[in-house]
């Protein structure tokens, strides 16, 4: 597998009704079929929420998930390490605003191992974001680091 598919990440976003006991059952699907949730992100509108994940085994989590039928989409998304300090979310977007690529979406959780702090976030362009937090030595993981975290 080359490089710069490592560095990218599957993402699973699933569709979710905005009514009582939808986002408890994905997480009850996802719970029977033994998948582990790494990170995890909520937007709602009204109508209804997209949860965004990074699981250990995102092919799987799909499948258990649209057997369930709930609607499910696999993205890549690119997943950093940054200084948990002010100003390291800064530094990251400004790579980025320098490099004229729009951030679509991002979020964060704090890694529990270490003084970083870990970003998921999707791009325009995952290969030009790639490229430009690279050229910044940004230390970008792959999928086996945030598994390990």
């Amino acid at each position: 597998m080359s490089e710069d598919k490592r560095r990218k990440l599957k993402q699973i976003s699933v569709f979710l009704e905005n009514r009582k006991g939808r986002l408890w059952k994905a997480m009850n699907v996802l719970s029977s079929a033994e998948i582990n949730i790494r990170a995890l992100s909520i937007a709602d509108t009204s109508g209804f929420g997209i949860l965004r994940m990074i699981v250990h085994n995102p092919e799987e989590a799909k499948k258990a998930l649209e057997a369930d039928n709930f609607v499910v989409k696999v993205n890549e998304v690119i997943a950093v390490e940054v200084i948990d300090e002010p100003g390291g979310l800064d530094e990251l977007l400004g790579v980025l605003n320098q490099a004229d690529i729009n951030v679509e979406y991002l979020y964060a959780f704090v890694e529990k191992k270490s003084d970083n702090a870990i970003v998921v976030l999707r791009t325009e362009d995952v290969d030009a974001g790639i490229a430009a937090l690279e050229a910044s030595n940004i230390n970008i993981l792959n999928a086996d680091d945030v598994n390990l975290l």
